[in-house]
């Protein structure tokens, strides 16, 4: 498509378009770096706030996901709630707010005191940060994404893919910090002060993020629209069967994520490698993603999301087992960062198309709530609570394979949910 061809490309219209990217990439990278710094060092956050008195070690890690996995039970609430918002009052002051609460529960993660400090009052405030992350996060990727897609004056697909990209980024710089301070520090200094590093500089991107969200302009799509009284009533009531097959779409792409997250904890519990390598093997996957998430969004505007998402998912059915049945079988770093790279790679397949999807499935009036309700209920069903149920599975199987079996579960429900979105609501 050119300019030439289409009116509606004015370089006033790429202008927004590309501050929408920017704006919307900001919340994304403040989210996801803060989600993926709790997850890559979860081991060092049980022991200083999970591990009571004599309790053992796998009781701290189940506890400190478990506080992981409570956060994501929130995240449909913070949906609701955050995207009735946008719908009623608009995008920007939605992004605005989201922004805001993010930066509220990382700065209370960064300096909470620990078990040894203040006894049981210390994992009461971690999961007072994480309700609030969770919640905030539940109204994130809905309003940035309605607000990349309505701002694009074409290729929908490709702008609303830079949500994508940003997660990418903090899977990187998240990984990297692993890396760094797992080999520069020693144990002892990561689990007394290093692990808070990462957690101040993720702040350090909020005050830029709201300044330019300020400065937005609100999106013609939305100020044109007719507006819903109760959107979220109107969403539940006439959309549902959109919202179960958004819920299942998401599965490939959070359970992929999360399987990376969870690499780390899983190395050093169950494989006995370093850390080190599967924060290696995290730094690969957030490499790929920055770098292939744009061409796979242009992809999907010429052929359609749906039918990368679908290969993609297919993919990721086929290879779950024998990717885990290499790494248990060959315990070796190498090993590892391949199936983490592997991992990634369809991650990128499959989640950089689907913002541009999934908000397609829903009409302007309520494509807030149903983008961020769909996509909390997907991610926390079948995916925010994977790191506690793996934790639980392995301990109480160990079994080394269950993670594989669990991952194409998950793949078989987001192709039933492609499947429908596809044939019923015709997403091309």
């Amino acid at each position: 498509m050119t300019t030439t061809a289409n009116p509606d490309i004015t370089p006033e219209r790429l202008l927004a378009a590309k501050k929408a990217v920017i704006s919307s990439s900001i919340g994304a990278a403040l989210e996801w770096f803060d989600v993926i710094v709790y997850a890559s060092f979860a081991t060092v956050i049980s022991k200083n706030f999970f591990t009571f008195a004599d309790a053992p070690p796998a009781i701290g890690l189940i506890l400190t996901f478990a506080t992981f996995a409570v956060t994501y039970l929130i995240r449909p609430i913070g949906g609701m709630v955050l995207g009735s918002y946008a719908d009623r009052s608009g995008r920007k002051k939605a992004l605005t707010l989201t922004l805001t609460l993010m930066m509220v529960g990382t700065l209370i993660m960064a300096l909470a005191p620990t078990y040894a400090a203040v006894g049981f009052a210390a994992p009461v405030i971690i999961l007072i940060s994480r309700l609030i992350q969770g919640f905030s996060a539940g109204g994130e990727f809905g309003t940035a994404t309605t607000f990349l897609v309505e701002t694009a004056p074409h290729k929908k697909n490709f702008y609303a893919s830079w949500q994508i990209v940003s997660q990418g980024a903090s899977m990187f710089l998240a990984s990297a910090f692993g890396f760094a301070l797992n080999t520069w520090m020693t144990p002892e200094a990561l689990t007394a002060w290093g692990w808070r590093i990462p957690f101040f500089v993720g702040l350090l991107v909020g005050p830029v993020g709201l300044y330019i969200r300020a400065r937005l302009e609100e999106t013609e799509e939305f100020v044109s629209s007719a507006k819903e009284h109760s959107p979220l009533k109107t969403l539940l009531a006439q959309h549902y069967g959109r919202v179960l097959a958004g819920s299942a779409v998401i599965g490939v792409a959070t359970i992929t994520t999360y399987m990376i997250l969870y690499m780390p904890t899983f190395a050093v519990t169950n494989l006995h490698i370093p850390p080190t390598a599967a924060y290696l093997g995290g730094v690969v996957a957030g490499v790929i993603n920055m770098v292939a998430v744009p061409f796979i969004g242009n992809l999907a505007d010429r052929v359609g999301p749906a039918k990368v998402m679908t290969w993609a998912a297919v993919a990721a059915l086929v290879l779950a087992w024998p990717l885990f049945q290499i790494m248990v079988t060959n315990p070796t770093v190498p090993v590892l960062v391949l199936v983490i790279a592997v991992l990634g790679t369809l991650m990128a397949f499959y989640f950089g198309p689907l913002p541009g999807m999934m908000s397609s499935l829903f009409p302007p009036a309520v494509r807030g709530s149903g983008l961020s309700v769909a996509y909390n209920v997907g991610v926390t069903l079948l995916g925010g609570i994977a790191p506690l149920v793996l934790t639980w599975l392995l301990n109480a199987s160990g079994w080394l394979q269950v993670p594989s079996l669990y991952y194409m579960v998950i793949c078989a429900i987001s192709l039933v949910g492609l499947y429908a979105a596809r044939v019923r609501y015709r997403q091309p």
